[in-house]
């Protein structure tokens, strides 16, 4: 039988474009996460979405990675979290999934912020990744990304069964965001986890968190309220999963398609 996987979200607030406080202050969150399978944190959780990535941006395999690999043996889970990254001459937005002996995967974000130019100063990516751990298969993608449901979109023999989002998302915004997570957790029929920052940054723009774990039936199964501070750990059921997608297999019925 597939184990359970435990994952804990950290809604936070974030020092704009300090790396040193931010990381101090993840260190002293995670000091509170007992056992988890996967740790997840914000969009850019070292420095804020930051446009400055010329003075920020850390070489790859900087800073901000060696300590996500620190805390993934520290804690013994997996850590997931993007970071501003100069890589080969480009700027990138980009998402680390680190195991807990240090080997890492990783993701640069598809869909860049145009409202935030965000575009103008970082490089897409073009490859999704999934990642197997522990017998499930996990796809990690980041914030406006939420919006494109073909980059998202699950195929017929179920390329994953957990989505996760790290985001800056304004608390402006907020409708969106809570309903578009439940639609691409209805429409691939998987777990979706988002994990979103609190607080003002450093441009004025406010963000209210909105934290949610997901299940495949589109139910929030997560008590991470707007505006607070917390690390909260979600169990997730595959027998659940499974079940549900036995007994109401719509994926059956989708439609084939390629990205190019």
């Amino acid at each position: 039988m597939m184990k359970d996987l435990k994952i804990t979200t950290i809604q936070t607030s974030l020092h704009w474009e300090n790396v040193d406080e931010n990381l101090l202050h993840f260190s002293k969150m995670m000091n509170k996460v007992e056992a988890s399978d996967i740790i997840v944190l914000p969009e850019m959780f070292t420095t804020g979405f930051t446009m400055s990535p010329d003075k920020l941006a850390e070489e790859h395999a900087g800073k901000g990675l060696q300590w996500m690999q620190q805390k993934a043996k520290e804690k013994n889970a997996v850590i997931v979290g993007s970071i501003s990254v100069k890589d080969n001459g480009n700027y990138y937005n980009r998402l680390y999934w680190v195991k807990q002996d240090g080997t890492y995967a990783f993701y640069d974000k598809r869909h860049l912020f145009r409202m935030g130019n965000e575009h103008q100063h970082y490089t897409a990516g073009n490859k999704k990744l999934v990642v197997e751990y522990k017998g499930w298969k996990i796809c990690p993608l980041v914030c406006y990304d939420l919006r494109f449901p073909v980059w998202s979109r699950n195929k017929k023999e179920n390329t994953y069964d957990i989505l996760i989002y790290v985001a800056n998302w304004p608390e402006v915004r907020s409708y969106p965001w809570k309903q578009l997570l439940i639609a691409r957790a209805i429409e691939n029929q998987a777990y979706v986890v988002g994990v979103n920052r609190i607080g003002e940054d450093g441009n004025g723009i406010a963000h209210s968190g909105d934290t949610s774990t997901i299940n495949p039936r589109g139910e929030i199964i997560s008590k991470t309220l707007p505006h607070q501070d917390k690390a909260e750990t979600v169990l997730l059921s595959y027998t659940y999963l499974q079940d549900f997608r036995k007994v109401f297999p719509v994926m059956l019925d989708g439609d084939d398609f390629e990205i190019i």
